[in-house]
């Protein structure tokens, strides 16, 4: 289920639904990762990257901009691996909901 960018953390509430999400995803695309039995160039890239990505969603305050960087590490690590295609997918749209990176 997607949220809308707008979507903030709920008044009485610790949680913002965004870095559950994103933890969802990145716990998600790890256990395929980990499960997926072959063996690629940059597959330590995409593990670094999504143990940082971990990282972030466990402090829950994420930097955006670091959060796109790791998405398009990982994107590139796994590069055409079809079998790990929709957890990739899921993890863009997990990162989207934080918005665009402030431009400076």
């Amino acid at each position: 289920m997607l949220r809308s960018v707008e979507q903030r953390r709920v008044p009485g509430t610790q949680a913002d639904p965004r870095v559950a999400g994103l933890h969802s995803a990145v716990s998600r695309l790890r256990r395929q990762l980990a499960a997926y039995p072959g063996e690629f160039r940059d597959r330590g890239v995409a593990e670094e990257e999504l143990a940082e990505l971990a990282g972030m969603a466990a402090a829950g305050d994420p930097d955006i901009p670091r959060l796109r960087r790791s998405l398009l590490l990982i994107a590139g690590a796994i590069g055409s691996v079809s079998a790990l295609r929709q957890g990739v997918r899921e993890l863009r749209e997990a990162v989207d909901l934080f918005g665009r990176s402030p431009r400076g």
